[in-house]
């Protein structure tokens, strides 16, 4: 087969803009044989936005062939040619003009894009991107946006991908090509065209040991793994942890060439495996550096192969608990003496369902065409090659897949369990199996708090937890221990049941019921029909009780208050606005109507259970219970939010300014988690072990035992905290400025007077460090007042700003962005505070615009506030100070990142020196260097410290 492999460089993307360059390479059976390439004269000026981006400028095309000469010499090559580029669509149009223009025919071969059989080929690929694909192959791309380079790294990848389809499993290739039809699209003939090339090749199929219900898959039965020690291994452990240590540091002396001890991880480990022993809980705020996970896994190990105890290890975030997973606990296993067994479990959701997977294939149920074949596409290749199903090897492009995902994902309701004939191979139970014969499980907040909603049927049984992350784990149990309800959720739940007269559950159920005629089917079938017009009935009650009380949320909310513009409104049961009491009887319909369904769809799901093996409908019943269930559940919580029966809970609507009422949320949130906490960990728990670089304020940890319910006022022996010096020398790593002359926001003019001088001053600093900067805000609107005037200022220097929600809203694409452009600032808002890691050069500055106070006028923070207030306790100490102080320190925290990296942070809230509480966010941090000066030396002292290292 023969391939042109094609790539332009355009004055734009309009149909006026002109084509200034062409790449073109012939692949044919495999190999490069031929390559074209030429500048064209486009007869029109070049945008200086281009010239930036391709380095292509006017002087550079005067004396280039014009397009029709160019054309001339393209067309012969085409001849006989299959089409490829990288998002072909926008190559493909500008040569049909051209080939019209210059009196060719349109080309009318076959044309495929790469970027489709990336999705599928290389399902777990995080970006489409060209240079981030290039970098993921190791293909090395000289000039990008050029279309020389650009045509030659596609044929590379191309080629990447024909490898890639001949080594796929026959059967996979089998199963594409029923799920690509090779007539309706041209990815689809070419699948085709794979599977008969694989088929006349493969005379004996050797992946048919990894082949189950025809499907390739790359996992065996669970159940039957290979013990990983022998029971006596254990006894060869040293009985003290310190001499059990002094054997592992040899071992990472003779790995490592330039291992060292770091102080304060050691006296980590040790303060760990001693609470662990004494049955301690330990609060360690350990700084960035220390090397936390592995401080508290080595002691965890230790401890709980030598006591025969299971050790749970919490994160907040799946990227902590990934990294555990891929980093620290292969290193571990090469240098532990023993063998242990190590298992990550996540949340039911994350895992593939294969029975539910395998029927969607089956009945060939596909929502949105094009794009759910792609997505099952790329799920048919990662399953002969995942052992774990986890969604978060996947990655679907922006937007899609996810619905997809959420109607084959394992959920508790729709299971077979043993009855399921996937029950072996099974993704969930296989990562439960684990759990239960690992040493350590490494787990998330979330999975913990619905481990406590399930009765603790969910995680293996513990005893010892390490809560990493730990400045999170209150805010996560109120989230996870109310209720969030959403529009889209509930109208999914009736869609599942009833979408039309041909699909949903129980129309397929009566299809199916329709074949038998017994009485009790017909009866069946009668009841489907009397509930049909019902679930119709509660779709438009819900509907038109959502859009009430978006109105109503739309009226009373003021989105330049919160962060990303949403909309929020507390509705309080003691000051109800007038149009509750209607909304109030919507919400009465909805729930007797419901009812009605309910009851008649549980007698009948219970009388089918009986003969569910008979009829064959075991799949069907059971996917049917569990939607029901979900049905009850919506119910349930849409009275709870409308009713408000408990006084301990605060509640709220939430909303988009776009999307009305179908962005709407539901939000019911206890005030106070902490005596949760304590009834479900601190009181049951023998030792839990809390762990953040954040935990302390002013040296004090008093405000995080509080929100924890661990003051401990009782029994001051069982908790212990203990605060860990960072290993930098943040004194000569760190320079904190304060212009002490910058304005406040105070006022009406106050806030443009403010902006005015911050886009100045950021420019001026990004100019004398060339980029290489984030700057933190705690508002979105503000943010994007300022990428607009800070580009103006910045291009014409050739620095590029990028923004949160502005060039993208992902955060991991534009840290990728900032890392990979030589000079860049990059603005980023709440999710930049921390969690981003952007070690060495790219990042010299830090520059916090606002200290990250909470907006008081949020709902949970009010509710707060006004229950500290009733113990006539000050709010704005007790509660707003602090959660700022942990919040500031999480940000400073994104600068230094290595021992080598220096820079500077510029706080340009005045409040840290003016105000009394300022004080305390100064004096949270590790030890930099604190300075401040007028506004007009902020550029001269940053030039004098980075040249102090020659940076």
């Amino acid at each position: 087969m023969k391939f042109a492999v094609l790539d332009f460089e355009t004055t734009g993307s309009q149909p006026a803009d002109r084509i200034i360059q062409v790449g073109l390479v012939i692949i044919q059976d495999d190999i490069i044989t031929d390559r074209y390439t030429s500048l064209v004269n486009p007869g029109i000026g070049i945008p200086s936005s281009i010239t930036t981006l391709t380095g292509i400028d006017d002087e550079m095309v005067r004396e280039a062939p014009e397009l029709d000469a160019v054309v001339a010499e393209m067309v012969p090559l085409l001849q006989d040619c299959v089409l490829v580029g990288h998002n072909i669509a926008f190559d493909l149009s500008f040569l049909q003009r051209a080939l019209d223009e210059n009196g060719y025919f349109p080309f009318d071969g076959r044309v495929l894009d790469t970027m489709d059989a990336l999705r599928v080929l290389f399902p777990s690929l995080t970006s489409l991107q060209l240079s981030m694909v290039c970098l993921a192959f190791g293909i090395e791309h000289e000039r990008p946006h050029q279309a020389d380079s650009d045509a030659e790294v596609t044929a590379e990848i191309w080629l990447r991908c024909l490898q890639k389809f001949q080594s796929l499993p026959l059967l996979t290739i089998q199963r594409l090509s029923i799920l690509f039809d090779g007539v309706t699209s041209d990815f689809g003939w070419f699948v085709q065209e794979m599977k008969t090339y694989k088929e006349m090749f493969t005379t004996v199929d050797t992946e048919t040991g990894r082949y189950f219900r025809q499907f390739a898959i790359n996992v065996d039965d669970w159940g039957d793994e290979e013990p990983v020690r022998e029971d006596t291994d254990v006894s060869k452990l040293p009985d003290s942890f310190s001499d059990f240590y002094e054997q592992l540091k040899e071992q990472m002396k003779q790995r490592f060439a330039s291992y060292e001890d770091r102080e304060a991880q050691v006296r980590m480990l040790e303060e760990v495996e001693s609470a662990f022993q004494q049955g301690l809980h330990l609060m360690v705020e350990a700084g960035t550096g220390t090397g936390k996970s592995l401080g508290y896994l080595i002691p965890s190990l230790y401890y709980g192969l030598k006591q025969d105890k299971k050790v749970l290890v919490s994160t907040h975030t799946i990227n902590l608990q990934e990294q555990i997973r891929e980093r620290d606990i292969p290193l571990l296993h090469s240098l532990f003496p023993v063998g242990f067994q190590a298992s990550v479990l996540k949340g039911r959701s994350h895992y593939l369902c294969l029975r539910k997977f395998e029927h969607k294939l089956n009945m060939q149920d596909f929502e949105n065409g094009k794009e759910d074949r792609i997505t099952a596409g790329q799920m048919l290749v990662w399953l002969s090659e995942t052992k774990s199903g986890d969604e978060e090897e996947l990655h679907f492009a922006a937007n899609r897949g996810a619905q997809f995902w959420h109607s084959v994902a394992s959920d508790s309701d729709s299971c077979l369990n043993r009855a399921c004939p996937w029950f072996k191979k099974c993704f969930y139970h296989r990562a439960r199996h684990e759990s239960n014969i690992a040493d350590v499980v490494i787990t998330n907040h979330s999975m913990l708090f619905t481990d406590t909603k399930a009765e603790n049927r969910l995680l293996p049984t513990y005893k010892h937890l390490v809560i990493d992350e730990a400045h999170h784990f209150e805010e996560v149990a109120s989230k996870h221990l109310g209720i969030e309800m959403y529009y889209g959720t509930f109208i999914n739940t009736l869609w599942w049941l009833y979408k039309d007269a041909r699909s949903g559950q129980l129309p397929s159920l009566k299809a199916r019921l329709q074949r038998n005629e017994s009485e009790r089917a017909q009866a069946w079938c009668d009841t489907i029909d009397a509930v049909a017009p019902k679930l119709v009935q509660v779709k438009e009650q819900w509907d038109e009780l959502a859009e009430a009380l978006y109105q109503l949320l739309a009226s009373r909310s003021d989105p330049s208050q919160t962060e990303g513009g949403q909309l929020v409104f507390r509705v309080k049961k003691d000051d109800t606005p007038a149009v509750w009491e209607k909304l109030l009887v919507l919400e009465e319909n909805i729930h007797l109507v419901t009812n009605e369904v309910l009851k008649k769809m549980d007698k009948m799901v219970s009388e089918l259970k009986e003969v569910q093996e008979e009829l064959d409908l075991q799949g069907m019943v059971t996917d049917l219970s569990g939607t029901v269930k979900e049905l009850s559940r919506q119910r349930d919580n849409l009275h709870f939010f409308m009713t408000m029966p408990d006084d301990n809970y605060v509640y709220w609507l939430e909303g988009g300014q776009f999307n009305k009422a179908k962005s709407l949320q539901l939000v019911c949130v206890p005030i106070d988690v902490s005596p949760m906490l304590q009834q479900h960990f601190f009181d049951v728990k023998d030792s839990v072990v809390m762990t953040s670089a954040t935990l302390s304020v002013g040296k004090s940890f008093d405000y995080t035992c509080e929100q924890l319910g661990l003051e401990s006022k009782d029994e001051p022996a069982k908790l212990k905290t203990v605060q860990l010096p960072s290993p930098f020398n943040y004194r000569q790593q760190a320079l904190v400025v304060i212009p002490r002359d910058f304005p406040s926001i105070r006022g009406n003019s106050g806030e443009q007077q403010f902006l005015d001088h911050l886009t100045q001053s950021l420019a001026e600093v990004a100019l004398e460090t060339k980029g290489r900067m984030l700057v933190l805000f705690t508002s979105n609107r503000m943010l994007k007042l300022v990428h607009t005037s800070l580009k103006e200022v910045l291009s014409p220097f050739g620095i590029q700003v990028l923004g949160q929600g502005v060039d993208s809203s992902n955060r991991s694409k534009l840290t990728r962005m900032f890392q990979s452009s030589p000079a860049s600032v990059l603005l980023g808002t709440s999710s930049f505070w921390e969690g981003v890691d952007i070690p060495g050069d790219a990042l010299t500055c830090l520059a916090i615009v606002r200290l990250p106070f909470q907006p008081p006028n949020h709902p949970l923070v009010e509710a707060k506030t006004e229950k500290l207030k009733k113990l006539n306790q000050n709010a704005f100490m007790k509660l707003s100070v602090p959660q700022a102080v942990i919040r500031f320190k999480q940000g400073f925290g994104r600068l230094v990142r290595t021992a080598n990296d220096k820079g500077i942070v510029i706080i340009y809230d005045t409040r840290v020196i003016d105000t009394t509480y300022g004080k305390y966010f100064l004096y949270s941090l590790p030890g930099p260097k604190i300075e401040h000066m007028p506004t007009n030396q902020l550029v001269p002292r940053i030039k004098q410290w980075m040249g102090e290292s020659g940076t």
